[in-house]
């Protein structure tokens, strides 16, 4: 549909992955929808989803099974309330999206496929080959590109959220052609997907820059548990090839990690082997390497060769760009930053802690991962608080009620000489400050030295973008600074080791002290 800036709506929403989609179903029969994507419709963190969706259909499953797998998972800091809305309203969204023409493999008898991932207790996890993610972007577009009160510009880059007496009324964003303009609407919904761009080694595609959590941030609205990144254990690992997911699935269905003698390790790291939780398998890797065992690679050649490039087309396709036959060669893995499991706090309606602004989706904290997520489970937070996002927009703007079922912490805020840097952070010395100050293995000396040269750039760079008209790479570098700075400031604070966030210098996991969850931002 054509759109002026003058155009009036109803709703916002700024991205197009599962979250985003699902909502602007929910929202198109009530009011106008504008969905703002960030370059092509297609491109999200949803479309790179590979592994697939976790949901309690099997005969042997139940939203109890997967609930209790959930928490377990989530080193003890999920939300149950959350998790409980996740496990419980699952099944409904994945019986939606077949209806709508989602294709999940089945076996020969029209059965559903089932696969196994790490830390679960039964197969559940639905797929389409190894392109889960894109085969339930198609579906969803299909089912809103025709919606008649839906308006999508793409390649537009939403720079600022409108603010008027304390409620977000609209939003600030760059058209294709670079010129500002300015949308309103009576509540906004940030569907905005991960940060994993934050770092130098990562499976998240270029898209991926944390902005939801900085316009939420800049608008005054509260963060919590943004240290708690979790590292892929699993990307394709060589020399001037891309950072390529090597999904969970291939060890699921039964593939090895073995490091340059050709032996399997995982074992002497966890009792679970190579299904262990996914950050106990990514420090493993680089211990392993540590030890003179590496390099580390994935096997499948135990396995029937035809059967796996089947089962793992697309990733049978890419490894093949790099040389590679997955059926019969090694496959040289190493770990990456790949999901955030803070992000921008939330209820379970998506209502964020300023009124008229919503989240769902990786951007967004429900609690439902806690500290460590389960495989799979992020398109189904996608799917099911998109659609319970959508419903609240429909009701009162109102913000989020104080809750008394999570222990909250706040990230005390430290005063520092307000000294320029002399040294610019541009866009890979921030990447690469992350990653080696706030990635897999963390250290007070690493993280304080990423904090201050993160907060002094910060302050430098926000005095640049008042005093000049920004251009969109600079809004781009100061969300991925703000970010980053974030990161940073929770992992300096968090002095123990669970889930996703791993301090050697506080190794172990403190339940007495540290069973909180740590927030940012507006406290009241």
């Amino acid at each position: 549909m054509t759109h002026t800036p003058h155009d009036p709506f109803d709703f916002i929403i700024v991205g197009g992955g599962i979250a985003g989609l699902r909502a602007a179903i929910e929202l198109a029969p009530s009011g106008r929808v504008l969905i703002l994507t960030k370059t092509e419709t297609t491109e999200s963190n949803t479309g790179y989803a590979q592994g697939g969706i976790a949901a309690a259909v099997g005969e042997d499953d139940s939203p109890d099974r997967h609930f209790d797998d959930t928490l377990d998972a989530g080193a003890g800091l999920c939300d149950e309330a959350a998790v409980r809305v996740l496990v419980d309203e699952g099944p409904l969204g994945v019986e939606e999206l077949i209806e709508w023409g989602t294709r999940f493999d089945r076996r020969s008898d029209g059965e559903l496929v089932l696969g196994l991932e790490a830390a679960h207790t039964v197969r559940r996890i639905l797929h389409a080959g190894d392109a889960t993610g894109r085969e339930i972007g198609r579906a969803l577009w299909h089912q809103v590109a025709p919606l008649p009160t839906v308006t999508t510009i793409s390649h537009s880059f939403v720079t600022d959220l409108l603010v008027e007496r304390g409620a977000v009324v609209g939003v600030h964003y760059f058209d294709r052609q670079g010129v500002r303009q300015t949308a309103r609407a009576a509540s906004v919904l940030l569907a905005t997907g991960g940060a994993g761009q934050v770092f130098s080694q990562t499976t998240n595609p270029s898209v991926a820059t944390g902005d939801g959590v900085a316009l939420a941030w800049h608008a005054g609205a509260r963060l919590a548990d943004l240290e708690f990144v979790q590292f892929h254990p699993t990307a394709l690992n060589m020399p001037g090839a891309p950072r390529f997911l090597i999904s969970e699935a291939l060890r699921g269905e039964g593939a090895r990690l073995v490091n340059g003698r050709g032996e399997p390790f995982m074992q002497r790291y966890d009792d679970d082997g190579d299904l262990a939780p996914r950050d106990v398998v990514a420090r493993g890797i680089v211990r392993e390497l540590e030890a003179g065992g590496g390099p580390v690679s994935l096997t499948l050649t135990h396995l029937d060769a035809d059967h796996v490039r089947r089962r793992f087309p697309t990733i049978a396709a890419m490894c093949l760009q790099e040389g590679i036959d997955i059926g019969t060669d090694l496959i040289p893995v190493g770990p990456a930053a790949h999901y955030l499991m803070g992000g921008i706090d939330t209820d379970v309606w998506g209502r964020t802690s300023v009124p008229g602004l919503f989240a769902a989706g990786e951007t967004a904290c429900t609690g439902v991962h806690g500290a460590n997520r389960l495989a799979s489970n992020s398109l189904l937070e996608g799917l099911v608080f998109g659609a319970r996002a959508a419903k609240a927009m429909l009701g009162p703007v109102t913000p989020m009620l104080p809750t008394s079922a999570r222990e909250w912490r706040p990230i005390p805020v430290v005063e520092r000489e307000s000294v320029p840097t002399t040294e610019p952070l541009g866009v890979g010395a921030i990447r690469d400050l992350m990653w080696r100050g706030a990635g897999l293995f963390r250290t007070r000396r690493g993280l304080e030295d990423a904090v201050v040269r993160l907060d002094r750039a910060y302050q430098q760079t926000a005095l640049d973008m008042q005093a000049h008209d920004a251009d969109v790479p600079a809004w781009r570098r100061f969300n991925l600074m703000t970010v980053a700075r974030l990161i940073a400031r929770a992992a300096l604070r968090r002095e123990e080791s669970r889930g996703g966030h791993f301090r050697q210098d506080f190794p172990e996991r403190d339940d007495l002290h540290w069973q909180v969850h740590l927030i940012d931002g507006n406290t009241t």
